[in-house]
């Protein structure tokens, strides 16, 4: 079985979309929901619709190791809730297990693929497939052993998912990234103009590896946002 772990924060608007799509999925799965502190609509919404909703602090890396030390799939799948994906995913992502996959992700696009945007998807792509470097939105998933063998998400305010790649990419581990496509929300590029936030989110993955303390990359990327 995989499990669905999608970690939330005010997301009462993206609820209606993301809840369609977690209705159409195929085959066998469960859905946990990780909140860090709505104080919108957020939490209700869910538990209303039946879905078990997590609460803890507030960190997507938090959530998400808090989601997975409930879930009972030996795959676990993060989503994020503003991402929409086939129906047949899952058998997608079980393949690539089934055929040796510990770890990886599904093919990007976005919601906006006019220029610029294009450009991001052609290099999100290419920097798993060549560079072995995942982020949240593309939809990572891991075997169950290979999370818990590498500790989970870090528990850092920013970057935890990059962090978690290097980890990996320094094992020797290589991502597979499965053709099944995962269609990303381009909001917080729209929000702060998609020039100033990407050149922005090179440069705090610039300042992480030269070793800026995480708490003021995430300063910096509030403000970005």
């Amino acid at each position: 079985m995989i499990s669905i772990l999608i970690p939330v924060y005010q997301e009462e608007k993206a609820l209606p979309a993301l809840l369609d799509r977690l209705d159409a999925l195929e085959g066998e799965h469960e859905v946990l929901f990780a909140d860090g502190g709505s104080t919108d609509a957020t939490v209700e919404l869910l538990r209303a619709r039946g879905y078990v909703v997590l609460t803890g602090a507030k960190g997507r890396g938090k959530q998400c190791n808090l989601a997975a030390a409930h879930a009972k799939g030996e795959v676990l799948f993060f989503l994020h809730a503003d991402s929409a994906v086939e129906p047949n995913v899952l058998a997608h992502i079980q393949a690539a297990v089934d055929g040796g996959a510990r770890w990886g992700c599904l093919t990007i696009t976005f919601d906006n693929t006019r220029f610029p945007y294009c450009g991001g998807i052609l290099i999100s792509n290419l920097r798993a497939k060549v560079g072995h470097i995942v982020f949240g939105d593309q939809g990572m998933f891991f075997t169950r052993s290979l999370f818990e063998t590498v500790g989970g998400f870090p528990p850092l305010p920013i970057m935890e998912d990059y962090e978690l790649s290097l980890r990996l990419k320094a094992r020797h581990i290589p991502p597979v990234v499965v053709k099944s496509p995962i269609v990303a929300s381009v909001r917080r590029f729209e929000a702060g103009g998609p020039w100033r936030v990407g050149i922005q989110m090179y440069y705090l993955r610039h300042l992480y590896r030269k070793g800026v303390s995480p708490q003021v990359l995430a300063q910096r990327y509030r403000d970005c946002r």
